[in-house]
């Protein structure tokens, strides 16, 4: 599996259509989504699993009103029960041997733990296989891509909180499910982190704590206010990430990314992530919310990212749905 700042053919999405995830707001985040959209459509082709023909038009008609590229969009009338496409879509991975062959795995999905509906959600993998022609791998044990980041160089991101956690594969043994990551990720080494931060219903999603920016550097979320519950968390996985060691013992870069100013809808505390950006062809865009760290995050990615433009785009009404621009995209290498 290659790093994501490898070069894309194309950004999947599931269109959110689930009432549910976003109760009582689901209109205010298309605002936002269509938007995130538009700036891909200016770097890659984006395909987009919506429900039916009435959704697709009502969507192209949207995208085309705000100016999106039109011709870099793809729709597939797959149905979902939701929009987080990290999670349920495939992993894709190249072949290192073979230029331009590739393959997906198609991981089993239980929506977190069955906390949700996921019966659509885990075919996608198969219908996008079955779509592009392409080698599918099924390791029949559950995986979401929000668990993990790896470098594409052996290194692998993830969270005891959410990989160990009894709700996935009870059965398996830390040791068990590191083989099926080496096996089906193709990495050796594998870097464990303990509990994600408040507010995050997926156990503890690696996608909004630390991710990759290089090969051997490392991004990582703190929390600055020490009265705040996910100050002794990020602390721990920032001490870890110090300790650690890379693919042939190199201590990664740890770099410290601020979190933004909590986040409250409807008296429950949301799980606002400057970590949870996404990386395409020539830009990375990041969640913004409202708050001055919102102008320190984009420093410190412009760091990180000296040949990419950063852009950020609003996350406030998104992120009531507990995820943000990572989670509802899932990369096709090129």
């Amino acid at each position: 599996m290659p790093a994501e700042w490898h070069r894309h053919e194309a950004t999947w999405l599931s269109y959110p259509h689930n009432e549910d995830s976003w109760p009582g707001k689901i209109d205010t985040i298309f605002p936002s989504y269509n938007l995130f959209i538009k700036t891909l459509t200016e770097v890659e082709t984006v395909h987009i699993n919506v429900q039916d023909q009435e959704m697709e038009e009502r969507v192209s008609k949207e995208l085309k009103a705000i100016g999106a590229f039109m011709v870099n969009v793809e729709f597939h009338r797959f149905p979902t029960n939701d929009a987080w496409c990290r999670d349920h879509g495939p992993a894709y991975l190249l072949n290192s041997k073979v230029a331009g062959m590739r393959a997906l795995v198609n991981w089993d999905h239980n929506a977190w733990g069955g906390k949700y509906p996921w019966q659509l959600d885990t075919l996608i993998p198969a219908r996008i296989a079955d779509t592009l022609g392409m080698m599918m791998f099924e390791p029949h044990i559950v995986m979401e891509g929000g668990s993990i980041d790896v470098n594409g160089h052996g290194d692998l991101l993830t969270t005891t909180s959410c990989l160990l956690n009894p709700n996935r594969n009870p059965d398996l043994s830390q040791e068990q499910i590191e083989d099926y990551l080496r096996a089906y990720y193709g990495v050796d080494n594998i870097i464990w982190l303990g509990d994600g931060i408040e507010g995050d219903d997926t156990d503890g999603h690696v996608d909004d704590l630390s991710r990759f920016v290089a090969d051997d550097v490392i991004v990582t979320a703190v929390e600055e206010d020490k009265n705040d519950a996910n100050y002794a968390p990020l602390q721990a996985n920032l001490k870890l990430l110090k300790s650690c060691r890379l693919l042939g013992g190199k201590q990664p870069t740890v770099v410290e990314l601020p979190m933004p100013s909590p986040v409250y809808y409807d008296g429950q505390r949301l799980p606002a992530s400057y970590a949870n950006f996404y990386i395409c062809n020539g830009l990375v865009i990041f969640p913004t919310y409202k708050c001055d760290n919102d102008t320190r995050a984009a420093y410190i990615l412009e760091e990180c990212f000296p040949t990419r433009e950063i852009v950020g785009i609003d996350s406030t009404d998104i992120i009531w749905g507990l995820g943000s621009f990572h989670c509802l995209s899932q990369q096709m290498p090129a």
